[in-house]
């Protein structure tokens, strides 16, 4: 298969899993999350059952538009894997890399409303936000210089540029910030290191 095979490949299976989330937030909106079924999504959609859980682990997931792995975020995770510069500037690179491939603030507001009207999809979203997480310090590990204490430094590394994610998002979504999201988070993350350097001065 050539390239511009591949690309459209790729493009169609996009404008599915697109299709297939829109329309699963639809049917929430107009029956709630429990009077639809999934074939009924698929049918609506005009796919299988067995095409859909080729995007999808789960109903949940097809609202809140957590698809399976996206071929250009497999790209950037073995890249990233296959690095060795320094670990926490790699790290932020990739979550740089991976808010512009999928930029959430696009969907916010339509999984904001979902969430508002289905209060218990909210177990499901921090569910998958742990899963995505501990995908993300398996990433670590598999670095060359992942080094002594691997799996607490991974640990570390994901869940602090997580909550610099959200302070960011916050920034981003409640104050009506223009900044982009990657100067955003650089600039928290120099007061971060800077913090932590003062600290390490005062022993």
């Amino acid at each position: 298969m050539n390239d511009s095979a591949e690309s459209l490949r790729e493009q169609r299976k996009r404008e599915t899993s697109r299709a297939l989330t829109t329309t699963a937030r639809a049917l929430t909106s107009e029956h709630g999350f429990a009077g639809f079924t999934i074939e009924e999504l698929c049918a609506s959609v005009g796919v299988s059952r067995r095409t859909f859980f080729n995007y999808f682990e789960s109903k949940e997931n097809a609202v809140f538009g957590f698809a399976v792995i996206d071929s250009r975020q497999e790209e950037l995770e073995a890249a990233f894997c296959a690095q060795s510069g320094d670990l926490l500037d790699d790290f932020i690179e990739l979550t740089i890399h991976r808010f512009e491939l999928f930029n959430p603030l696009d969907d916010a507001p339509a999984l904001f409303a979902v969430i508002e009207q289905e209060p218990r999809l909210l177990k499901a979203a921090f569910e998958q936000l742990a899963k995505n997480e501990r995908r993300d310090m398996g990433l670590i590990v598999q670095r060359p210089d992942s080094g002594p204490d691997a799996d607490l430094r991974a640990e570390v590394i994901v869940h602090t540029v997580g909550a610099l994610v959200r302070l960011c998002m916050d920034q981003l979504l409640h104050h009506q910030s223009t900044e982009p999201f990657a100067d955003l988070l650089a600039r928290r993350l120099a007061i971060a290191r800077s913090a932590y350097a003062l600290s390490q001065k005062d022993r």
